[in-house]
């Protein structure tokens, strides 16, 4: 098959370059790229991506082999109905690796129509690197690269207000903007750089907060012969991403004028606060998952979807989603039913197995942040406990003994978080193993022994799960 670039595709448009994205891994390929060339497609938005390599080792000379070009296979359940589409993306104009030519790298700040600069460079990649330097070739973290390329943007331009950037991290942690913001801060202090240039990257650029949303397995290895036989090019950047799409970003009226995202099919929200949404996706989509994961496990189960679509385990995940979590958020009901049934597609995807066991890690941190607000808070508002929360509780709790009808389980922990709780179930009754787990404040960030009803309950199920198993434990006490 022929080599895939764009003399071989006839692919020829040149496009401006509009973006700068930090990162060129599969999620940013799948979902940034996508995004864009849609705007491009649909709305006439004409805007090119210059792909920076973030780190010394990446991928940016095979994108450059193949002209910046490459396939994204999407695949999922939508209203219940398989769907399927492949996508030839075309708007990366160019790749820098700024380690090998920092010049080009530099070069990027002096295009003319620039406008935006994305970035995924992993959650560790928004960090402040003490020594990093003005003068470094290049130097070490991301927000000290780009604080240097705005800088040199600042220069070239001679301070024009019109020639600031709008940033919009994809990073997955809160407040990701605000955090990258206060660096580039930080390194103006540092590098002893001019009130003007930090006058500039105050009032003429603009941060924004964001929240992405979507599985991406990236390059099909286990199954390319099938996807390379859908194809008339040989492409080694094939990139494949469930269906559902959703990036929410903090912004105004100007940034929808600049990003008509509300013109086309795709969910890119705008808002004013990205907090509810991030907390919707919490409480439902990660609040399910890590709910289901100990609980279906000790059922038997070995993947999501076969959680979802087992007799018991199925509507079980459901209830607790729809009767125990979203009566304990504040956004509209029908929006959170909408956004929870999406879930649930995303959940019985057939071509995408999410094995429970690799999902298993650092499962009591991940119920402290993703499934205990929702129990609190349904305490709060009700005075009752939700019940199969409490059940799926006991059932992390049962988890951490470690072995289960003589086999051992995929715990996945911190080595000390294992030890104290193999220690807490050598005590000689229930009572007191709940009462020691509830109690843990360093897990929880409080006593939960204070809950009413909370201690004694877990006690019951913990004893009921043992001698009935996890179905009739549940349903006896239901």
């Amino acid at each position: 098959m022929q080599k895939l670039n764009r003399k071989n595709r006839g692919v020829s448009t040149t496009l401006p370059i509009k973006i700068i994205q930090f990162g060129e891994g599969n999620f940013l390929r799948a979902f940034v790229e996508y995004a864009f060339q849609t705007l491009n497609n649909e709305v006439g938005f004409n805007g090119g991506i210059a792909v920076v390599q973030p780190i010394d080792r990446g991928m940016v000379s095979m994108l450059n082999d193949q002209d910046g070009l490459y396939t994204l296979f999407t695949k999922g359940i939508k209203n219940s109905k398989e769907v399927e589409e492949k996508v030839l993306i075309t708007n990366i104009v160019k790749g820098i690796d700024p380690y090998i030519d920092y010049d080009a790298y530099l070069n990027l700040a002096n295009e003319e129509e620039l406008e935006f600069i994305v970035s995924n460079t992993t959650e560790a990649g928004i960090s402040y690197v003490a020594s990093d330097t003005m003068e470094m070739v290049p130097p070490s973290s991301f927000p000290a690269k780009l604080t240097r390329l705005l800088f040199e943007r600042f220069s070239h331009f001679n301070g024009a207000k019109d020639k600031g950037l709008t940033i919009i991290p994809c990073e997955l942690i809160n407040y990701n903007s605000d955090t990258l913001k206060q660096i580039i801060l930080d390194y103006v202090s540092l590098w002893k750089l001019s009130v003007g240039f930090k006058t500039w990257i105050l009032d003429s650029c603009s941060f924004h907060n964001t929240l992405v949303d979507r599985i991406v397995p990236g390059y099909p290895s286990d199954q390319i012969e099938a996807y390379n036989k859908q194809l008339a090019y040989q492409d080694n950047l094939i990139v494949s991403a469930e269906t559902f799409f959703l990036w929410v970003i903090e912004g105004d009226a100007a940034l929808k004028e600049k990003l008509p995202f509300h013109k086309t099919n795709l969910d890119v929200k705008i808002v004013d606060d990205v907090q509810p949404f991030r907390t919707r996706k919490v409480r439902i989509l990660n609040g399910a998952h890590t709910a289901m994961v100990p609980f279906s496990i000790l059922y038997g189960n070995e993947t999501v979807k076969e959680t979802i679509d087992e007799e018991f385990t199925g509507p079980f995940i459901r209830s607790l989603v729809f009767d125990e979590i979203i009566p304990t958020l504040d956004m509209e009901t029908e929006e959170l039913e909408i956004f929870a049934e999406a879930v649930f597609d995303r959940f019985r995807n057939p071509f995408i197995k999410h094995q429970l066991a690799s999902i298993a890690l650092n499962s009591i941190a991940k119920f402290k942040v993703r499934v205990l607000p929702s129990l609190l808070e349904y305490v709060r508002r009700t005075d009752g406990l939700p019940m199969r929360t409490v059940f799926t509780f006991a059932c992390l709790i049962r988890f951490y003994k470690g072995t289960w009808n003589g086999k051992e389980l995929p715990i996945n922990d911190d080595k000390e978080i294992v030890a104290e709780m193999a220690a807490i179930w050598k005590l000689d009754s229930l009572e007191k193993i709940v009462s020691q787990v509830l109690g843990k404040t360093a897990y929880w960030d409080e006593d939960l022994n204070k809950i009413e009803g909370l201690t004694q309950a877990i006690a019951t199920y913990l004893q009921r799960i043992d001698e009935y198993g996890i179905k009739e434990a549940f349903l006896k006490l239901s």
